[in-house]
């Protein structure tokens, strides 16, 4: 069983995919085990509310607002190229389509897969590839972690009716879980086990709700969503980034764009977020299985491809004389020589 375990430990997004997977195929042929009721059907069945909410707060836990300055800008420029384009591919599909859909996939799926990101493989491509910045950059990118984000967009665009205190309860916990985790380092470390420990338990208890055929037919154009993920949701990180740095006048050898690329996943927690978006707004319910089921395919297509994209970014660069060193080179002499760098760089 522990080789097993091992193997499975090595797959992209497994903890979220497997149990998902298992859930989905028990829900399938035999429904009845998971309806004999107390804690069997509580914690397998109809738990995955209660183990969302604690997933979130946990998420919440581990956001660090004590960034350095060029980590959060770069966090910030990330995110805000990952948020933007997953908005105008989501309600592009819901707007200008016959359907509202494109080759069935839906606007929630969109927008949960291309504005969320994989934290883990965030830090380890760009502990590989990246520097000290990049890897810094995940206490604000943590951000677009559940469903928040995908419940603004939503919201604003008309496609969902977000009463302001149901919005709060979708996000309390996760609030919640930033504002002591900052308050308290001893609270962020108890919680931190929970990003893990909690993932595989709510994602049976969603994939009990999924029906084995959903998972494979509607599901299976998730793939399309996962590589549209990689090149347009991380092409256009990786855009902010270069702007970033253009703004803040950089020099060209120091132009590292490592972590725009790392950007270009899907996280196992963005599977969560269609059911919170119907937990807020019952209209989703409709569309909540499809939607998960497409999320989990683009899950694990990211984590395959995403990989490829950073190591072409890295030779691509340094070809180029473009590296994570020279970046974290030139932060390192403080700020002021990265100003008199930059304004030397714009007068060549």
């Amino acid at each position: 069983m522990d080789s097993l375990f091992r193997y499975l430990s090595k797959l992209p997004g497994a903890l979220m995919i497997v149990p998902l997977f298992l859930g989905a195929v028990i829900n399938t042929f035999a429904p009845d085990i998971l309806e004999i009721g107390s804690f069997t059907t509580a914690l397998f069945k109809s738990g995955a509310p209660v183990l969302i909410g604690l997933f979130f707060m946990s998420i919440g836990a581990q956001i660090d607002v004590k960034a350095a300055v060029p980590s959060l800008e770069k966090g910030l420029a990330l995110i805000l190229g990952k948020y933007l384009v997953a908005i105008a591919v989501g309600l592009g599909v819901a707007f200008l389509t016959p359907e509202g859909t494109l080759w069935g996939l839906v606007p929630l799926a969109i927008i949960a897969a291309m504005s969320n990101s994989n934290g883990s493989l965030y830090v380890a491509l760009t502990s590989q590839f990246g520097n000290k910045t990049d890897k810094g950059a995940i206490s604000v990118l943590s951000i677009n972690d559940g469903p928040f984000l995908t419940l603004i967009a939503l919201g604003a665009a008309g496609l969902a009716d977000m009463p302001l205190m149901a919005l709060l309860a979708a996000v309390l916990p996760m609030i919640l879980g930033f504002v002591l985790g900052n308050l308290s380092k001893i609270f962020r470390e108890f919680m931190a086990p929970g990003e893990k420990l909690i993932i595989p338990f709510a994602a049976f208890a969603l994939g009990a709700g999924i029906n084995f055929g959903v998972l494979f037919s509607s599901g299976a154009i998730g793939i399309a969503l996962g590589l549209a993920t990689v090149l347009l949701s991380g092409g256009m990180a990786i855009l902010f980034l270069y702007l970033w740095h253009i703004i803040r006048r950089h020099p060209r050898p120091t132009r590292n764009l490592i972590a725009g690329a790392a950007e270009a996943t899907t996280a196992g927690n963005a599977i969560a977020t269609p059911a919170a978006v119907a937990a807020v707004d019952p209209s989703f319910l409709a569309m909540q299985d499809v939607a998960t089921s497409q999320v989990a395919a683009a899950v694990v297509t990211t984590a395959f491809v995403a990989p490829f994209l950073v190591a072409y970014v890295n030779r691509w660069q340094r070809r180029r004389g473009i590296s994570p060193e020279n970046e974290e080179a030139l932060y390192a002499t403080g700020p002021s020589a990265e100003a008199s760098e930059g304004a030397s760089a714009s007068a060549r």
